[in-house]
């Protein structure tokens, strides 16, 4: 019989060519890798932050060398029992018996395959494992809730940091004991301990030992998998479309079983231990047998007919002490409970006199006439001064104290937008080196324009504006108006600064330029630090330029979320940062949140779907949409404009998840008390998390169980109406949340809200209004007013279909679609006056088909029970509605003095408010011609009050007429 032959050995010359090989790979691997490091090693340490990058870095290090030691170390040690215990000779089949082959091949090369298979498996777990840093740092640093559970009674901590914890050991044991058997199986397979040679094979003592071990010690893993089973039901799905939580069954049949199969599982493994000492395998087969009859029948089965039978005939009155406790622990997780949120009974019904309506001059002064989200082309072509600076897609909102009046701006800054560079300024020393930042901080009263359209010659309609940049000092007084770091500067990154005596080569305006001189960006002067961002950015003019000096620096992650993020990789952020006017210095401000998986009881939300409404679409920054069940707005964090300061407070100190990640960073998040005073002036309710808690108050309002299995009493989200296609009723994402400065009922004074219509279950009716605070004396109150059951006040969606089927409107919308323009609807605001409820929609108009145009408030619509208002200036749609005198106190066009709609003069160089110079008067021609168009219109209506048929089309005619001529005189 010829012996079994080996593999082919390699030459020297290969393995050479081969470790070469391997060498290059892990440079490009890990060079790449150590390059990136040392990069975010420099960034870390320009923020300050620098321990929270070693910190995290030192646990996944720790992760990945524990992890890798105990699977790659119980992988060693099962091969080399494997080995150590084979069988002294193993008969051969014949000269072409592969096993033969494999195992001469192994015992040739036996130290690689004996260290290089075990490290092989210890290096790729070792490589999956540091992605659960934050799992370990929370069972380490866990700060308990001081609540239990209403099942187990353990602490909230639990289920949040020591649960998870448990739940990844307990799943990289089982990892490991099943490669260990499959490798055990192998190796005694290839080294003639097991054969299937003959009818029933052969296993050698050795072998059947050791796979029954690992077998037992899995089924024992298996055992402790039923015990946390347990908890797992506190978060059940089973009832999910109700509502989440152990349900009836869960408690009284799935609860029962997890013991039991524990038991079972247990006397299985026992059975397979006994069986590695003897020669019977029937007693652990018996038991396996047991086990899998069991899952089904006791595991699955009776949950199902209790279910069926038991629960489902009487299920309002079975899950009711479950609902009981999901009302509850939502309420608490997600921060809507009676502490927080106040149920007012509201009639949303009213006849409100012209006095009344005049009265209320905390909300009817207010009102707001400005749509961030549609402002951006007209911040944009009014305020951008040039081609490469923009302003970020949505606006914002904020409130600001000028004269000793309080009331909301719509807000901006003018940053720097690298995409809209164009001919050479793409140049690569244009784009890092001189057009470095942007200039200057631009604001509008949100509830005023400069004119009414029809009286300013096409130039009303426009916002307020205050401007605080390098060469002009608004209202606002900004003392560093410079912006480096900002929405539009994502993946930009500049080189700044110089020695002294250098010429500044940072464009600032058309007559200066400017050297950084902040404490933002990293030193790049050096040999090493150039050379290093060259092969970063693969950009070898880093090294080569001439400008950059000993004392220049780089500035990179420049959005002020990607910094924040980075610092905190533990919070969730809110996807819409907004920049405001802090102590004089423009600031960032980021919402930061603190979320759980599981919070036992309690709902469980998909956040990227609770957070999306119409004004992100579908290409705008959403969440991620990961399931949570407990949301805290813990952390307020700044991003200094100028240097790009990253600061952390504790907003909510009382949050134990922010306690936790405190103790896991110390000194990372500063106490709430080094708010400053202007700081928290300009903390806003966060809009995420208002979406989120308006969406479960449209269920978690309802107290009794019975009435919340029944659904009865549900409100829903409206869709929003002024999105393209939302008043026909098409499908329509959710209307988001509005910012507004106004009163409230049985409240003194305005305060700054974020605000919220809820609408009937699958109807339309309006339900309730939710308005939650941000003033500092009552922030973080959410008033949620509830309307009569039986009342049938109209909704968001009604409204809007009520404006346009009103014949005036449809009438007038229709001509200017004609005359070449562009509706676009406002945000349709919610607002409670006079006992009633006041709907009001600013309508813009744009030319259509020009790059250069721009949304004009036009029109403003109102509503109040029933009855619309439709007209240039928001107090003589008021007057329509109430009657003669209601818009007295209303805002809207303001008088013509003042700060005007736009600066396309040079400013002044003393740093004065330029003055402009107001809008062209209209010529002769065409106030003659706009005269016409208006008594056309008119004719046309009387006509149609009338219904003469004959006088509506000499009307028409007389308006085509009048149209024509109105263009033909340049209008």
């Amino acid at each position: 019989m010829r012996p079994p032959v080996g593999a082919p050995s390699l030459t020297r010359r290969t393995r050479i060519l081969l470790a070469a090989a391997g060498v290059l790979v892990v440079l490009l691997l890990g060079g790449s890798r150590l390059l990136n490091f040392y990069v975010d090693y420099l960034w870390f340490g320009e923020v300050g932050f620098r321990s929270v990058q070693l910190t995290r870095l030192f646990t996944q290090i720790v992760l990945f060398g524990v992890v890798g030691l105990v699977v790659g170390g119980l992988v060693a040690l099962t091969l080399w029992l494997a080995y150590r215990y084979r069988p002294v000779f193993v008969p051969v089949s014949g000269p072409e018996d592969p096993v033969a082959r494999y195992r001469t091949t192994i015992i040739q090369r036996l130290r690689l395959f004996a260290v290089g298979v075990p490290a092989a498996i210890g290096l790729i777990a070792g490589l999956a494992a540091p992605v659960q840093w934050q799992t370990v740092q929370t069972f380490l640093h866990g700060t308990p809730f001081g609540q239990v559970d209403p099942e187990f009674g353990n602490d909230i901590a639990f289920y949040a940091f020591t649960l998870p914890f448990l739940r990844m050991v307990l799943n990289w044991l089982f990892v490991a004991i099943a490669l260990c058997f499959v490798l055990a199986l192998i190796t005694h397979y290839i080294f003639g301990g097991i054969r299937l040679t003959g009818r029933s094979g052969f296993v050698s003592t050795a072998a059947r030992a050791q796979l029954a071990v690992l077998a037992g010690v899995f089924v024992l893993l298996k055992a402790v998998a039923y015990w946390f089973d347990r908890y797992d039901l506190l978060w059940s799905n089973r009832n999910s479309q109700t509502f989440y939580g152990a349900t009836y069954t869960d408690l009284n049949a799935v609860l029962p079983a997890k013991l039991i199969l524990l038991i079972i599982a247990v006397v299985c493994a026992l059975a397979f231990f006994y069986a590695a000492f003897r020669q019977n395998l029937q007693i652990p087969a018996v038991a396996v047998v047991m086990l899998v009859i069991s899952s089904i029948l006791v595991g699955t089965a009776f949950p199902l007919v209790l279910q069926q039978f038991v629960v489902a005939p009487n299920a309002n009155e079975r899950e009711a002490p479950s609902i009981e406790r999901n009302i509850a622990a939502t309420r608490d997780a997600f921060g809507i409970g009676p502490d927080t949120v106040n149920i007012v009974p509201y009639a949303g019904e009213s006849e409100a006199t012209p006095a009344q309506v005049r009265a209320d001059t905390d909300t009817i002064p207010n009102i707001r006439l400005l749509d961030p989200g549609k402002l951006n082309r007209t911040f944009t072509q009014l305020q951008q001064r040039r081609n490469f600076y923009g302003f970020a897609p949505n606006l914002d909102i904020d409130r600001y104290t000028i004269d000793g009046e309080t009331q909301d701006y719509v807000v901006a800054a003018r940053e720097m937008d690298a995409n809209a560079l164009v001919g050479n300024q793409q140049d690569w020393i244009n784009r890092h080196l001189v057009y470095t930042h942007g200039n200057g901080f631009v604001a509008a009263p949100a509830n005023q324009v400069n004119e009414a359209l029809e009286d300013a010659g096409g130039q009303g309609g426009l916002p307020l504006f205050t401007v605080s940049d390098t060469q002009t000092e608004g209202r606002i007084p900004v003392d560093q108006p410079r912006i480096y770091y900002g929405e539009l500067l994502d993946n930009q990154y500049s080189i700044v600064g110089a020695e002294e005596g250098t010429p500044p080569r940072e464009y600032d305006s058309d007559e200066a330029q400017y050297t950084y001189t902040g404490a933002g960006g990293v030193p790049v002067g050096g040999l090493f630090n150039r050379a290093v961002f060259a092969l970063a950015y693969g950009e070898r003019n880093i090294l080569f330029n001439s400008s950059i000096n000993s004392e220049s620096k780089i500035m990179y992650v420049r959005n002020p979320r990607d910094r924040v993020q980075a610092v905190a990789p533990w919070l969730t952020l809110d996807n819409d940062p907004y920049p405001a006017v802090v102590d004089g210095r423009i600031q960032w401000i980021v919402d930061g949140y603190t979320t759980l998986q599981n919070y036992p009881y309690a709902e469980r939300v998909e956040l990227g779907d609770a957070t999306a409404d119409s004004r992100l679409g579908p290409d705008g920054q959403q969440l991620p949409n990961e399931t949570i069940s407990y949301l805290r707005n813990s952390v307020k964090a700044t991003v200094d404009a100028y240097d790009g300061t990253v600061k952390l407070y504790a907003f909510d100190e009382s949050d134990p998840v922010l306690q936790t990640w405190s103790k896991a960073f110390p000194g990372s998040v500063s106490p709430r008390s080094e708010i400053s005073p202007d700081l928290q002036a300009h903390l806003r309710y966060p809009e995420d998390q208002f979406k989120v808690q308006r969406e479960l108050l449209t269920r978690y309002h309802v107290d009794n169980p019975g009435e919340f299995f029944s659904t009865v009493s549900f409100w829903d989200v409206p869709s929003d109406p002024t999105a393209p296609g939302g008043a026909e009723g098409g499908v329509q994402d959710a209307q988001p949340p509005y910012y507004l400065y106004a009163g409230l009922p049985n409240q003194e004074g305005a305060s700054f809200q974020l605000t919220s219509a809820l609408v009937s279950l699958r109807r339309q009716f309006l339900a309730s209004y939710v308005s939650a605070a941000s003033d500092p004396e009552n922030y973080g109150e959410i008033t949620v007013l509830q309307l009569p059951n039986e009342t049938q006040t109209l909704g968001p969606q009604q409204v809007q279909a009520q404006f346009l089927g009103s014949p005036e409107v449809s009438q007038e919308l229709n001509l200017l679609r004609q005359n070449q323009t562009t509706i676009d609807y406002g945000n349709l605001l919610t607002l409670p006056v006079a006992g009633g409820l006041l709907y009001v929609e600013p309508v813009y108009i744009e030319r259509a088909g020009q790059d250069s145009s721009y949304p004009q408030l036009a029109r403003v619509l109102v509503s109040y029970g029933g009855r619309v208002g439709y007209n240039a200036s928001l107090s003589a749609a008021l007057d329509e509605v109430f009657g003669a005198g209601a818009g007295d106190a209303a805002g809207g066009a303001a008088p013509t003095t003042g700060e005007q709609p736009s600066q396309q003069e040079p400013p002044d160089p003393n740093g004065a408010e330029a003055p402009v110079a107001p809008p062209a008067a209209p010529t002769g021609a065409q106030a003659a011609a706009a005269q016409e168009i208006r008594d056309a219109l008119n004719d046309l209506r009387a006509a149609q009050q009338a219904g003469d048929f004959a006088r509506q089309g000499e009307a028409l005619a007389e308006l085509d007429r009048a149209v024509e001529a109105f263009q033909s005189s340049g209008g």
